[in-house]
């Protein structure tokens, strides 16, 4: 072998060293043309008589070794910064699923926690039980007391922002000149009523001084099935936080009520029994010639008088519904009929979500 040769052959060597670190190999690939001719002119003399060796091509990223492939710069390069955006996609979409309850926890903030898909509100040792939905949600669930000439009435609401906005039901305030609210750890605020919305039998009421309330986080309903667990709170008969629970019996019933709201102070006198019609039939009274109808969800969860206005609740502790109509037989003189029939109806939350805007704008229709 002469010595020509063996220059070829320890070049090559040394170009195909495969214990080359990452860090020497990114070096060696990442030098330009350039550099290669200044290391040239500066490395040691040859005998001109040599004939020079033949140009190496460019090593090909994968050519360290047979079936081994070296280091690749460029991949290296890139490698950072998508291992960064994979890192920041990974963070949004654990948030993602909770983040306006997030940012009601985090900010104390007025926004309403709400959530498009089921977020865990109650703790997960009690995940599943009414025990645990009572306990997350009943500070966020209000009594209601409302004067008006007719009389007073009793009734519940849900707390949606920590600075006291509260949903309830229209009848429950309808014609009030004071309303009184306590909350589940006995304070008492007096309130104004924001908006209201007959035909929906809704209302917003606020809270005069409140601050750093316990807030509900309302559901979706859309996604609310038949034979669902559900929980209601609301304070019946002015026994505050009553804790019921049940199933969910059937969706998109047409409820009809008044929407007088003469009639509705007349039951306020009568003690409360909210007259409707369902499947043809009234219940509790007579409604009156001006009714409205929406679609409501039925449920088999006890519900009386002073439930309205409350919350009906999933196994989770997200509000999917508003408790506003029942059937009760206080007024019967039979004992047959005495007792919780299972004959209950809540206005989906997705109609209340829908409805917000309108509520907070002062709406009166």
């Amino acid at each position: 072998m002469d010595m020509t040769e063996s220059f070829r052959r320890s070049g090559e060597y040394e170009n195909a060293n495969p214990y080359v670190t990452p860090y020497e190999g990114a070096q060696q690939h990442a030098s330009s043309p350039e550099s290669h001719a200044s290391s040239e002119s500066h490395a040691s003399p040859v005998n001109p008589e040599w004939p020079p060796p033949p140009a190496q091509p460019p090593h090909p990223p994968m050519a360290a070794g047979p079936g081994e492939p070296a280091p690749s710069p460029r991949r290296r390069t890139r490698r950072g910064p998508v291992a960064l955006l994979a890192a920041v996609a990974i963070v949004a979409a654990a948030v993602g699923g909770g983040t306006a309850f997030g940012i009601q926890e985090l900010t104390g903030g007025d926004t309403v926690a709400s959530s498009s898909t089921s977020t865990t509100v109650v703790p997960s040792s009690q995940k599943g039980t009414v025990a645990g939905v009572a306990r997350a949600v009943s500070p966020s669930i209000v009594e209601i007391s409302a004067t008006s000439n007719a009389g007073s009435s009793t009734g519940s609401g849900v707390v949606i922002t920590g600075d006291g906005e509260i949903i309830t039901n229209n009848h429950v305030v309808s014609g009030a000149s004071s309303v009184k609210v306590t909350t589940s750890d006995g304070k008492q605020y007096g309130a104004q009523v924001v908006g209201t919305d007959s035909k929906k039998d809704l209302a917003l009421i606020k809270l005069e001084n409140a601050s750093g309330l316990k807030t509900a986080t309302l559901g979706d309903s859309d996604g609310v099935q038949v034979g669902d667990q559900v929980v209601a709170i609301g304070s019946p008969e002015g026994l505050t936080g009553t804790v019921t629970s049940g199933i969910v019996s059937a969706l998109n019933r047409d409820v009809t009520v008044s929407a007088d709201e003469g009639r509705q102070q007349e039951q306020q006198r009568q003690g409360g029994q909210w007259p409707f019609e369902f499947g043809g039939q009234e219940f509790n009274g007579d409604t009156g010639s001006s009714t409205t109808t929406y679609k409501a969800i039925q449920t088999d969860a006890s519900l009386n008088p002073g439930n309205s206005g409350g919350a009906l609740i999933d196994m989770n502790g997200n509000i999917v519904g508003i408790n506003s109509a029942m059937y009760s037989a206080a007024g019967s003189s039979s004992s047959a009929d005495a007792g919780s029939v299972g004959l209950g109806f809540a206005i989906p939350i997705n109609t209340v979500k829908a409805d917000l805007a309108t509520l907070r704008a002062g709406a009166d229709s």
